[in-house]
């Protein structure tokens, strides 16, 4: 079966799309990539970039569920980060918590 190609009325990701904000945005990625475990993909640091994430420890103050709602952010990187948490004695924020 092909690939379905893009209609050209689709959103493209903006980072990813525009060569140099591509670069610019790999370079954050790999700024902040050993803060976080190994394994986590180029779309979802970017996502974490995006969202003003650049230490594991700043992901207690969003709950799992809006981690995942990020664009790039996978049930893979999700799980990962999830795992990251719990072996540095942390979790996600509780839902029924207030910010």
């Amino acid at each position: 079966m092909p690939k379905r190609k893009k209609a050209l009325d689709e959103s493209l990701c903006p980072i990813t799309s525009d060569p140099k904000k591509r670069l610019a945005s790999d370079t954050q990625t790999d700024a902040i990539k050993a803060n976080f475990p190994a394994g986590i993909a180029r779309p979802a640091l970017r996502a974490l970039v995006a969202a003003g994430f650049t230490t594991l420890e700043q992901l207690t103050t969003v709950t799992k569920d809006e981690l995942s709602e990020l664009h790039g952010m996978g049930p893979k990187a999700v799980n990962t980060l999830h795992a990251g948490l719990l072996a540095n004695g942390l979790d996600f924020r509780n839902p029924s918590e207030r910010n």
